[in-house]
């Protein structure tokens, strides 16, 4: 069963994130927590509960940056729509959300700025170029945010299976020995 060394393998952290150790042997990681088993395995629930938590809110993270990206670019394919009639003398005939399922139609002449939404009930004018250059430091940002949250998804996914895979191994381990107690009286009554 397990009666490998010992329960040592390099415990991380990433970004807040605590790392599960891996128990290969579970006597001896009892011994070095000073847990029983009982308490063991609520350590390791409360633990697995608590990565359960960090992963809904990483996950929430996800779903706001993956709504994110798609609304920047589209918004970087308007300032360069804006840019590429510029000069032309051509109105640009367009529609837009007034509010809730309620659009108007606007003609939009030559213009040289850009009011752009930064939330917070902040809006600010900005030159086409101006809007170019933050909405790509924007889109880059969000970009760079969605493969680090990525990654520490991944490694708490780890960690979940770490847990998952130590609370099985305590678990087992404590039913065997429970089966060995009763089997020792037994054995000796015969």
């Amino acid at each position: 069963m397990a009666t490998s060394s010992s329960s040592t393998e390099v415990v991380t952290e990433r970004r807040g994130i605590p790392g599960a150790q891996f128990v290969e042997d579970v006597q001896t990681y009892l011994t070095q927590t000073g847990f029983d088993c009982n308490s063991a395995l609520a350590f390791l629930q409360e633990r697995l509960q608590q990565y359960k938590m960090v992963e809904m809110k990483l996950q929430a993270q996800q779903r706001e940056l993956l709504a994110k990206i798609p609304d920047i670019e589209k918004c970087l394919d308007v300032v360069s729509t804006l840019q590429a009639k510029k000069g032309t003398g051509e109105a640009l005939i367009t529609d837009f959300e007034i509010s809730e399922g309620i659009y108007s139609r606007a003609s939009i002449e030559d213009t040289d700025s850009v009011c752009l939404w930064l939330g917070a009930n902040v809006m600010l004018e900005y030159s086409c170029e101006e809007a170019t250059a933050l909405l790509r430091k924007n889109l880059d940002n969000a970009k760079a945010s969605l493969e680090v949250l990525l990654a520490d998804l991944q490694f708490l996914r780890d960690q979940v299976t770490i847990t998952q895979v130590t609370i099985a191994r305590v678990y087992n381990w404590d039913v065997h020995q429970r089966r060995l107690r009763q089997a020792s009286p037994s054995a000796m009554e015969s």
